[in-house]
């Protein structure tokens, strides 16, 4: 079965999502246009065609509800991460276990996933991270609760951080 994809508009712009018989492939952040947010997609699934089952359907709710600033639970959401690396699963399981408004450092993510010493390959896992916000890798920051690493940009991040009610600027890094 080929990946199918979609693309809902949120109050901060378009979301796209994909999705394979086994799970979820990927989100994007919103992006200006529906378009858009559909080329990103196409990007890492050429085969993808657009469409809007069940798991899609039920997920871009949750979406228009988190970037409408509601408390949403993503945490059933089933990923499909085939091709992703053992540490790289560990990882983003370490993530989406930290709670809606706070963060935590790459060193705690490291210790969580099993590898103490690997918060630098936390980083390279995050940067590889394809669910954006189901993977609230927006919830990483550096040990001194500095926000660093983001593809979408430090703005983006400190935005997500603030719309959860994220102290920003004096975040809870260890919990």
């Amino acid at each position: 079965m080929q990946p199918m994809m979609g693309a809902c508009r949120t109050a901060w712009g378009w979301v796209g999502a994909a999705a394979s018989s086994v799970g979820l492939l990927g989100t994007t952040l919103p992006k200006e246009s529906k378009e858009e947010a559909l080329a990103s997609l196409l990007e890492r699934w050429p085969q993808a065609q657009e469409g809007r089952g069940f798991c899609l359907a039920a997920l871009h709710n949750e979406l228009e509800r988190y970037f409408g600033g509601q408390a949403v639970d993503l945490s059933a959401v089933v990923l499909d991460v085939c091709g992703a690396t053992d540490f790289q699963i560990h990882v983003w399981e370490a993530v989406r276990s930290i709670p809606r408004g706070q963060a935590r450092s790459y060193a705690w993510v490291a210790r969580r996933a099993g590898s103490s010493r690997a918060a630098r390959a936390v980083g390279q896992a995050m940067a590889a991270n394809p669910f954006p916000v189901v993977v609230p890798c927006h919830r990483v920051v550096g040990k001194d609760g500095q926000l660093t690493g983001f593809a979408a940009g430090l703005d983006m991040k400190r935005r997500l951080l603030e719309m959860e009610g994220a102290p920003v600027g004096r975040l809870c890094l260890d919990g």
